[in-house]
């Protein structure tokens, strides 16, 4: 915290620095002098176009680190770890199944809807994991169900849920949403689990 208002007022000092060197340019007015007591004055040192780029680019790099740290604190202060829920989406192989859309309900509350591109879905298909909901979730018992659509075996549509009961205690849940491929049974697994 104390990082963030130090860079606060950096970028503040530095912006009122920059705007005091672009209004010196401006002649200030004088009260007329007698030409016995008029002196020669120095003309005040210019900065060079070079010294306002380089401070425009420092500028512009403290207000990204003030960005990113006002994201982080955003995130800690919306979500807290003792009621955060996340879930995420996976997939293993998915050669049984295409996925077009994830739909999940926590506590019959609508709270993801997701449409997949063939991109997304490729994305997955080599190990990637999508963050599909953050939220706040109180402790106590919680229902969720999952339900995917998409073209299944035979490329015929396919839609098909999950359901899972658990408890939420005081620190953060991670749910994770997992498409399997059942070579067995010759068709897609849907999965949930809770990580610890």
């Amino acid at each position: 915290m104390k990082t963030l208002i130090r860079n606060l007022a950096a970028v503040l000092v530095l912006s009122g620095l920059w705007a005091n060197s672009a209004w010196a340019e401006e002649p200030a007015e004088t009260p007329p002098q007698s030409a016995a007591t008029a002196a020669p004055e120095a003309a005040p040192a210019q900065p060079s176009p070079q010294d306002l780029d380089s401070s425009v680019q420092g500028l512009k790099s403290d207000i990204i680190k003030l960005n990113r740290d006002l994201l982080v604190l955003e995130e800690e202060l919306l979500f807290p770890a003792n009621t955060q829920v996340v879930l995420f989406v996976s997939m293993d192989v998915g050669k049984m199944f295409e996925l077009d859309s994830v739909q999940v309900k926590l506590d019959d509350k609508l709270v993801a809807n997701y449409l997949y591109t063939p991109l997304e879905v490729s994305a997955l298909h080599r190990g990637g994991v999508q963050r599909l909901y953050l939220g706040n979730l109180r402790a106590g018992e919680h229902e969720l169900v999952a339900t995917f659509t998409g073209g299944g075996p035979h490329t015929r549509d396919y839609k098909r849920g999950a359901t899972v009961k658990f408890t939420k205690e005081t620190q953060a849940k991670y749910v994770e949403l997992r498409i399997q491929d059942s070579t067995a049974k010759l068709q897609p697994e849907f999965d949930i689990k809770i990580w610890e």
